[in-house]
C-alpha cells in the first residue's frame, strides 16, 4: 500500500495536470527531436572509396616507380572548436612497425580541401601549415612503397586540434609530431586505403 502522503496528493497531480494542458499545451510532451550531430567527415576524390593509390600517390624510389604526389583531400563539419587541423598518413602493416608517410599540422582552422601534390615542400599549402620529415628521411609526402606481398594498409587521418599552432621545433622527430597531434586532438576522421605490389 503507498504512503498516506501519495494517496492524499494524487488529486493535486491530476488538477495541475490539467492546468498544464489547458495552459501551456506543450509542456507535456518531449522537447523536439534534435537532428543528429553532423559527422565530421573526410574524402578525397583521388582516392574514392574500394579504390588503391594510383601511380600517380606511388613513391619513386626503392623498386616503386609512382610520382610520389599526395593525394586531394576535403573534409566537412569539424567541431566548432577547431582551431587548426593536421594530416598523419602511416603504415601500420610495415616490416619493422608503423610507417610514417606525412606529417602534416597548422593548417588554419579555415581550411576545407588541400590539392592533389599539396605535400610536395613546394606545393600549395596555407599560410602557416608545417610539414614534418616521413620515414623515407624527406619533409612532406612520402607515397606507398611497400614491399613485395599481401597489400598494406595506409591510414590517412585528419585531426581537428584545439590549437593553433603546435608547439615543435623544426626538425621534429615523427614519433614526436604524430603525438603532439594525437595529445591536442578533439575530432577525428580518416581514410584508410589498401595497397599492394
Amino acid at each position: 500500500m503507498p504512503p498516506r502522503f501519495l494517496v492524499r496528493s494524487r488529486p493535486l497531480t491530476i488538477l495541475l495536470t490539467a492546468v498544464l494542458a489547458t495552459a501551456v499545451p506543450w509542456a507535456l510532451h518531449a522537447a523536439p527531436r534534435v537532428g543528429a550531430a553532423r559527422r565530421f567527415t573526410l574524402r578525397s576524390a583521388t582516392l574514392p572509396p574500394q579504390s588503391t593509390f594510383a601511380r600517380a600517390q606511388v613513391y619513386n624510389k626503392y623498386g616503386c616507380r609512382g610520382r610520389n604526389i599526395s593525394p586531394a583531400l576535403l573534409w566537412r563539419n569539424p567541431p566548432r572548436a577547431t582551431r587548426s587541423f593536421a594530416v598523419l598518413m602511416f603504415d601500420p602493416d610495415a616490416p619493422g612497425g608503423v610507417w610514417w608517410h606525412w606529417l602534416l599540422f597548422d593548417l588554419p582552422a579555415s581550411t576545407r580541401a588541400l590539392m592533389a601534390g599539396a605535400g610536395d615542400p613546394g606545393g600549395s599549402l596555407p599560410n602557416g601549415a608545417r610539414q614534418a620529415r616521413n620515414d623515407y628521411g624527406t619533409v612532406g609526402y612520402g607515397g606507398p612503397c611497400p614491399p613485395p606481398g599481401p597489400p598494406h594498409h595506409y591510414h590517412i587521418t585528419l585531426y581537428a586540434l584545439r590549437v593553433a599552432h603546435l608547439d615543435l621545433p623544426n626538425g621534429a622527430p615523427a614519433d614526436t609530431v604524430a603525438a603532439a597531434v594525437r595529445a591536442a586532438a578533439i575530432a577525428r576522421t580518416g581514410l584508410v586505403i589498401p595497397y599492394g605490389r
